[in-house]
């Protein structure tokens, strides 16, 4: 047996190398596909989505680590970003809100941004069409114009949630406020806090394959490849 292993080491020992040294690091640098088990970003992303995460979006950071190296850009209000929770640093995907020098607040889930109101209005049933029947019958959903970038959001009417209105709270100097779209249903700055700049790490930018975890894990061919917004 330790022969076989030994033969075998010698054989794949490169791949193996090639594959800890190079492909993983850069992988952590560069870009990561990660996989969607939750609904906290209904109806943009669903659960069983793969969602491609480009990791230079902002900046450059060491492999494998959270040092950054270079820095080109900002998180904007709208962006779906790849964040650590402030709590116990679980690795999530929100859409950012607010920026730093914002003041965020809520009333009965009417976001207000400076004490101005966002816009809301009707979201098309094609936008909706890969949830679950049951779930998409129990929503409400609306369109939300965030500085110009209009994206789907839903509420949850038969949840009673402490979340849906909270007092303006301002941003300071590298704070970020993230929520999910789901808002009923999700974890996110109203339940941690502000996320810090350097718990941002990456922008999800596009669904590259989608499965229905309710009926098998059947394809959702029109998700594969659909950008996010």
């Amino acid at each position: 047996m330790k022969k076989l292993l030994k033969k075998k080491w010698q054989e794949w020992r490169g791949t193996i190398l090639f594959l800890t040294c190079v492909v993983l690091p850069v992988r952590s640098s560069i870009a990561s596909l990660n996989f969607v088990p939750t609904g906290s970003m209904n109806p943009t992303i669903l659960e069983g989505d793969f969602v491609f995460s480009n990791l230079l979006a902002y900046d450059l950071r060491v492999p494998m680590t959270d040092f950054r190296i270079a820095q080109w850009d900002e998180p904007d209000r709208g962006d779906i970003v790849i964040c650590f929770a402030s709590d116990d640093d679980t690795r999530l995907v929100k859409r950012v809100i607010g920026v730093p020098g914002d003041e965020i607040e809520m009333r009965n889930l009417r976001v207000l941004i400076n004490g101005v109101p966002l816009d809301y209005g009707p979201l098309s049933e094609e936008a909706t069409a890969g949830m679950r029947s049951e779930l998409r019958a129990q929503s409400l959903f609306a369109t939300e114009n965030l500085d110009g970038r209009e994206h789907a959001v839903m509420a949850l009417p038969g949840v009673d949630s402490p979340y849906r209105s909270f007092a303006g709270k301002v941003l300071g100097e590298g704070e970020y406020f993230v929520m999910g779209d789901n808002r009923d249903n999700s974890k996110d700055s109203r339940i941690f806090g502000v996320v810090e700049r350097e718990k941002i790490v990456g922008e999800a930018t596009r669904v590259v394959m989608s499965f229905n975890k309710s009926d098998k894990f059947q394809p959702r061919w029109d998700r594969f490849f659909m950008r996010l917004r």
